[in-house]
């Protein structure tokens, strides 16, 4: 599952050093010329370690016990739209585990249970807090399977929901807009299984380490599409009117990656060629006004197909692999074995794709079908074993498709989310197996955290073996479940090497080392101090391998270093000046560095650093004091090959003097006409904004007019609207009818800012339209509140339904912050109230009854709609 981070977009990684790599296998090697000193760490009392145990035995999740083995699940499903409930049939075939039992128990939530059978006969059951208790009537050995039918009602509306987070709902089954009162919004039912959800529409043993194959037949009006597992066997015309699909998938997967879907959906077929040469079916569901974009946002679907086949060397397992888009999405998107679900955030037009595409979720949801579906973590306190690794994925698709660098500037946002992650909600170990509630095992540590130790493990036993031993793991642990050992096992395996103190530090240890690196440079050496600063009493002394690369008069120099103490130095020679000294040269530790150096040692990292990381942090602390060294790397940075360094030498050129200026000037104008990435062309708008003029505001309406990016044009409608707001509206006006999400939010924030009361219209048709996603309609109704709070009482009146509507049927975010916009217009109201009433006294005590009388019906007027605005505030 991929979080919207979104707060998380899309949302999530980092790590140690290369040591010399021969033939695949790790050879470790001493650091050459290095003289080491260390500090240690003094002793506990006896005193403070009597007063530091426990008094009770820690809490431990373990893995659910399997005392029933799943085998085949059959489903016969049909549905109610007025009651969003679902009427199932299931026929489930099991066998005891291991010890014999006349017993099968199965979590049902919220369910009505009419009758379970076997072999035609009633068997007696009770049904008591979500759990279905049913005598078998018979004890069954770990040879004999038996199969049980049981006729049940799923009301997922009658059932308490909670939630958290990166899950906002477990209610499991959903039925959107099923009576069709919202015309904006297509009525459709899909599902939701992670974490023990499945479980509200069929019963089930809801745990990840049970598995079964599954069938599904699903009797819906003839006019919908069906979305389910495995393969579409056929279709079954009845004679009321409905039709039942029958979807069958015979490999075994957990229950969570159960899923359904059912709506009037498009179908775009694309295909995947196996290695065979067979075909095998890469289908994109999306609802009929987006058909036209499908492929422009799922098209390199069956590339990342071929491509993590092949680099995983094991074959895409599962029988087709399709991606279906649906409303009011409860998470950002869900690795539904081959049948992927995403929110509608991911609905793009080609023009918004420009600005910004979900290829890493997309990535993201592909991996988690070797890892999560393939094999499964088998408990949420080993969740890494998915997550880790779905959240490496977007490194490698990263790396592979757009370069290093984008694959290193988007590891470093992920690290950074972690950090920020750790900070608000504290540090736990990786395979956490005391967390409070599963749930909170979707958070930075089982995304972020561990997708950059995974890079690290990269790096420290080279492509070849890391490749290698994922192979291993995955087709020794294929259709299972596993924990981190079976992990580290097949690493020990193909590398040869004990690697306990690897995965001890970093899956079952807590926190990330925070590093002090320091140097002094001598006549023919440097030594570089490296001090471990973190918390020991929530973080071990790391082992890191690193490297540090030293540049001097002869050149490169790469030491490789193992860091195992609290404070080391290292001492190395040089020749002749030293012109730089970076740490964790290859920028791939998961740390926090605070590295101490001369400002021009920064400046000469910008040219000898070959990392985006080395390249962006020497732009950052080479421009602390503009000299004239600074402000050339400044000029150097608005030609750099990675965008996001040109952006950044942008926002830095604001601090250039005289004819540096006037150079980086000429060469952001030329960047906001052509640079090929629209990021950086939004920020060249933006600093020219600064330079005003007639030929600047001739710019903005060059860009408004012919660049095909909406980021880019709204970067131009924001500039324009400072300097000429008349001129930026109109050309606003003409771009209302685009579609974009983002388009619209950018129009909605220019007449937020300067448009009068005729701009209302075009607030309620967008906020109470469909076009608007995710956190673009969270943005326009904010920008609304703000055009609101300038009004009168009438645009405060015709405000209201709006607010209403949102409340009702806005995005999860919308509804999130729906009360603090509304809190800013009671605000506004009050502040206008105590205007009226101070009128109301000013007329009175110059004798003035008749506008006093008029002013007091005005106030009555504001109080009778504060009332109402405050009503929304109800839960």
């Amino acid at each position: 599952m991929d979080r919207l981070i979104i707060i998380m977009k899309k949302t999530l990684y980092l790590f140690a050093g290369l040591l010399f790599v021969a033939c695949g296998v790790k050879t470790p090697q001493p650091p050459q010329e290095v003289v080491e000193t260390t500090t240690e760490v003094p002793e506990a009392t006896a005193d403070e370690i009597v007063s530091d145990l426990p008094t009770e035995r820690a809490k431990y999740h373990a893995a659910e016990t399997i005392l029933t083995d799943l085998i085949h699940t059959k489903l016969e499903v049909k549905f109610d739209w007025n009651k969003s409930e679902l009427m199932g049939i299931e026929t489930l075939t099991a066998k005891p585990h291991f010890y014999e039992s006349n017993t099968l128990i199965l979590k049902a939530k919220g369910m009505q249970i009419n009758s379970v059978k076997r072999e035609g006969k009633t068997l007696s059951f009770e049904y008591k807090d979500d759990l279905l208790t049913i005598d078998l009537g018979k004890t069954f050995t770990r040879n004999d399977e038996y199969t049980v039918i049981i006729d049940y009602v799923a009301k997922p509306e009658e059932r308490e929901a909670g939630g958290s987070s990166a899950i906002t709902s477990d209610k499991g089954l959903y039925f959107i807009n099923p009576k069709g009162e919202d015309k904006s919004k297509m009525p459709q039912i899909w599902t939701q299984g992670e974490t023990e959800a499945s479980s509200v529409w069929f019963p089930t043993i809801d745990a990840p380490n049970s598995k079964t194959s599954q069938e599904i037949f699903m009797t819906v009006d003839d006019k919908y599409v069906t979305l389910s597992n495995g393969k579409f066997i056929g279709s079954k015309k009845n004679s009321d009117g409905t039709r039942t699909d029958h979807w069958k998938q015979e490999l075994r997967h957990a229950p969570y990656l159960f899923m359904m879907a059912v709506g009037e959906f498009k179908v775009v077929k694309d295909f995947y060629t196996r290695q065979n040469g067979t075909k095998m079916e890469v289908n994109y569901y999306v609802e009929p006004e987006w058909e036209q974009f499908a492929d422009d946002i799922f098209d390199e679907t069956p590339e990342m197909i071929d491509y993590f086949s092949k680099l995983l060397g094991v074959e895409y397992a599962w029988d087709k692999y399709s991606q279906i888009v649906v409303r009011d999405y409860v998470s950002g998107a869900m690795e539904n074995t081959g049948a992927v679900i995403f929110g509608d955030y991911a609905y793009k037009t080609d023009r918004e794709l420009l600005d910004e595409n979900d290829q890493s979720t997309i990535a993201h949801e592909l991996f988690h079908h070797w890892f999560g579906d393939y094999v499964t973590c088998e408990s949420w306190s080993n969740l890494p074993l998915n997550e880790s690794f779905a959240n490496y994925s977007q490194f490698l698709w990263d790396e592979h498709r757009y370069g290093l660098d984008e694959a290193n500037f988007n590891a470093e946002k992920e690290m950074d989310g972690y950090f920020q992650s750790a900070q608000m909600q504290g540090h736990h170990d990786l395979i956490w197996f005391d967390y409070d509630e599963k749930e909170q095992m979707f958070d930075g540590h089982s995304y972020n955290k561990g997708g950059r130790i995974l890079h690290m493990l990269r790096k420290y036993i080279g492509d070849e073996a890391f490749f290698a031993s994922l192979k291993l793991y995955l087709t020794q642990n294929k259709f299972k479940a596993a924990e981190f050992h079976h992990l580290r096992q097949a690493f020990e395996e193909v590398t040869g090497e004990d690697l306990n103190w690897f995965f001890d530090q970093w899956f079952l240890g807590s926190g990330h080392p925070i590093l002090d690196v320091e140097q002094v440079v001598s006549a023919n050496s440097v030594k570089v101090r490296v001090v471990q600063k973190q918390n020991l009493e929530l973080s071990p002394i790391f082992r890191l391998p690193m490297e540090i690369a030293v540049f001097d008069d002869a050149g490169k120099h790469v030491h490789k270093v193992v860091l195992d103490k609290l404070d080391q130095t290292f001492e190395f020679p040089v020749s002749g000046v030293v012109k730089c000294v970076i740490p964790d040269y290859q920028q791939v530790m998961l740390a926090k560095i605070r590295d101490e150096k001369p400002q021009s040692q920064f400046v000469q990292q910008y040219y000898l650093g070959e990392t985006y990381g080395a390249r962006d942090k020497a732009v950052r602390m080479g421009t602390k004091k503009m000299d004239s060294l600074s402000q050339m790397l400044v000029l150097d940075a608005l030609n750099d090959k990675f965008w996001s360094i040109r952006s950044l030498a942008i926002e830095k050129a604001g601090k250039l003097r005289n004819e540096n200026k006037d150079k980086a000037t000429v060469i952001i104008k030329k960047l906001a006409m052509n640079d090929p990435n629209s990021s950086v062309r939004a920020s060249a708008l933006s600093y020219l904004e600064s330079q005003g003029g007639e030929e600047i505001e001739a710019l903005y309406v060059q860009a408004i007019e012919r660049d095909s990016s909406y980021l880019v044009v709204a970067s131009a409608l924001r500039n324009l609207g400072k300097s000429n707001p008349d001129l930026a509206m109109q050309k606003a006006k003409a771009l209302e009818g685009e579609s974009s999400s983002k388009m619209i939010m950018g129009i909605a924030s220019l007449y937020g800012m300067y448009g009068d009361a005729s701009k209302f219209d075009y607030f309620e048709s967008v906020l109470m339209g469909s076009k608007l996603s995710g956190f673009d309609q969270l943005g326009t109704m904010n920008t609304f509140s703000l055009f609101t709070s300038k009004g009168d009482l009438e645009l405060f009146t015709k405000a209201l339904p709006i607010y209403t509507h949102l409340k009702e049927n806005g995005t999860y975010y919308t509804q999130m912050f729906l009360p603090q916009n509304v809190d800013y217009l009671v605000n506004a109201i009050g502040k206008t109230k105590s205007s009226i009433s101070a009128e109301i006294d000013k007329h009175t005590e110059e004798g003035n009854a008749l506008y006093a009388d008029q002013a007091r019906k005005q106030l009555t007027a504001w109080e009778k709609l504060e009332s109402n605005y405050k009503a929304l505030l109800e839960k």
